[in-house]
């Protein structure tokens, strides 16, 4: 075992990231980001939502919106109308949130090919890689 750092404990790392664990884990959802990039734009409605996103069921966008909802990154608004009309729109964290989430897909951009050829040279220096 290496003796470089030993006050790394399992302890240490989780009481440094189990607060932030449960928000990172929903925030980067596998539909949160899709839908909160979609609402960046003002208002969106249920339907455009669905439009937008593909491959999302209504079921995971009715239950992604509720706990988005209920993070305080969404605000729903039902205008009286009939039928009904329901828009969703960013609240002001979630507007830091997408500014963040802009500048780690700009890095993503800026990086993918340098970690591209990482991954193949690993994959080749451990013969993970069929020639």
């Amino acid at each position: 075992m290496s003796q470089g750092n030993t006050g790394v404990t399992s302890q240490v790392v989780n009481a440094e990231a189990c607060p932030v664990r449960e928000v990172i884990d929903r925030v980067v959802g596998k539909w949160s980001v899709p839908i909160i990039i979609a609402a960046a734009h003002g208002p969106i409605r249920f339907t455009e939502l669905e439009r937008a996103i593909e491959g999302i069921s209504r079921r995971m966008l009715t239950l992604t919106l509720r706990n988005l909802e209920r993070d305080g990154l969404l605000k729903r608004t039902v205008h009286p109308t009939v039928p009904p009309k329901v828009e969703y729109e960013l609240t002001p964290v979630a507007r830091a949130l997408h500014g963040t989430l802009l500048q780690l897909t700009g890095w993503a951009e800026q990086h993918r090919v340098t970690i591209a050829e990482s991954r193949a040279a690993y994959d080749a220096e451990r013969g993970l890689v069929e020639p």
